[in-house]
Parts: C-alpha cells; sequence; structure tokens
C-alpha cells in the first residue's frame, strides 16, 4: 500500500479498504430503520475514506486501518445527521418504550414481559411488536438529549471529528462498566444472547435468526427491547 518513497499509495488504499467500508456500512445498517439505503452510506464512507487518506501521517503512531475507521465512521454519521433518518414519532414511541419498561420493572423487580409491557402502554402485543420493529435504530444515547434545542451545535459536531477522543477511556471508568455490565447480565437469556452475537462476534441480524431460529424482524423486536432494558437501567449515567 506504500509507495517506493514510504508514502501511501491513494490508489492502491482505495481498492485495499472499499471492503473496509463495505463492512462498516453493513453494521452499521443493522441499528438504523429500513429507509436508509446501504448505498448511501457507502458513498459517505468512501469520501471518509479519502479524507483519512489526505490526513494521515506515516510514523504518528495510529495504524492507517484504524485511522481510517474513525473517519469512515464519522463520515457515515455526518450523513444520516445530514438526512434526519430517525423520525420524531419513533423517537416519541422508544422512549414511551422506555418508561413503560422502567415502570413495569420497577414494580415487578424483574424483567418484563412483552405482554405486560403493552398492558403498561395500554396496546395489544402486535402493536408493541410492531412499535419495537420500528425503533430499529434503538440507541443508549439520543443525540437530541445530549444538546439542548437552542444549542449552535450537537454532541456530533463536537465529539464525532474529535481525533484524540478515545472510546476507551470513555468506557475505563469502573463504576459505569460495572452497571454496564450488570444490566447486561440482567436482561432475559434470549435479549443477551442476541446482544452477545450482534456486538461480541459481529454477526449480523440474518445470521443471529438463524442461530435462534427466529425471523431477522424478530431480532430487530429483541434488540430494539434490550436496547430500551439497557437504557432504563442506565438512565441516570
Amino acid at each position: 500500500m506504500y509507495t517506493a518513497r514510504g508514502t501511501l499509495d491513494r490508489s492502491a488504499a482505495v481498492k485495499q479498504y472499499a471492503q473496509l467500508v463495505r463492512r462498516l456500512a453493513s453494521q452499521m445498517m443493522a441499528r438504523l430503520p429500513a429507509n436508509v439505503e446501504i448505498d448511501d452510506l457507502v458513498q459517505a464512507g468512501m469520501i471518509g475514506l479519502m479524507d483519512a487518506l489526505n490526513r494521515y501521517e506515516v510514523g504518528h503512531g495510529a495504524q492507517f486501518e484504524t485511522f481510517a475507521t474513525q473517519r469512515i465512521r464519522g463520515a457515515m454519521i455526518d450523513e444520516l445527521r445530514g438526512a434526519d433518518w430517525l423520525p420524531r414519532s419513533v423517537r416519541r414511541s422508544q422512549r414511551t418504550i422506555d418508561t413503560a419498561i422502567h415502570s413495569v420493572e420497577q414494580k415487578l423487580k424483574r424483567s418484563a414481559t412483552e405482554a405486560e409491557v403493552a398492558a403498561e402502554m395500554g396496546v395489544g402485543v402486535g402493536e408493541y411488536q410492531q412499535m419495537l420493529g420500528d425503533a430499529r435504530g434503538a440507541r443508549l444515547v439520543y443525540l437530541d438529549e445530549l444538546t439542548g434545542e437552542d444549542s449552535e451545535d450537537g454532541f456530533l459536531d463536537r465529539h464525532a471529528g474529535d481525533e484524540d477522543a478515545d472510546p476507551m477511556k470513555v468506557l475505563g471508568d469502573e463504576r459505569f462498566r460495572g452497571a454496564l455490565v450488570a444490566a447486561i447480565a440482567a436482561l432475559p437469556e434470549r435479549e443477551k444472547q442476541v446482544m452477545g452475537m450482534y456486538y461480541e462476534h459481529d454477526m449480523n441480524l440474518k445470521e443471529i435468526g438463524a442461530v435462534l431460529g427466529v425471523t431477522e424482524s424478530r431480532v430487530c423486536q429483541l434488540h430494539s427491547q434490550a436496547v430500551s432494558r439497557l437504557r432504563s437501567k442506565l438512565k441516570y449515567w
């Protein structure tokens, strides 16, 4: 990937890392609503790759792939932010689910079943599962919760492009780490399996569905519900 002079061969790098861009886009797609097009993410990711090629300096410590991954993901996030990909109605539904799960589990002192959460929300189980499916892009933290409506810049504006940001330092807070581990351990077994296969083993939803013997849409529902449980338990963090 380097020329005889020891500099990056940009043409070779683009060919070599195009698959990395597609892989990162595929991983991100699994957390996003169906209306998001993977080609849009790939295109944004390629722009991020080119930016990484222009900015990377050999000998500064970081491996190029690590540096490029941050730039590619940042470019994809910028694309999503600009497209306003998650409708406000879906965000409201997700928060309603979070609140219902928190309420039921506070009363019962255990993980709530889907039927119990649906009853708390005053809807049928089928409608509740549909809401979980719609909330495919469920996240532990909503960006609009991290900045006020009147703020001139958002959380991503302040952090996504921070070259010195180290996610491991954030995760290094042992108290939060302990709370997160405990929250994951307390998930119902099937939801715990989904989270482990998805985040630990980098399996996609179709692969997880094959292992569990359920449909891909059902895996989406289980993932969304697991995220809501974690948001409920970690809300004060």
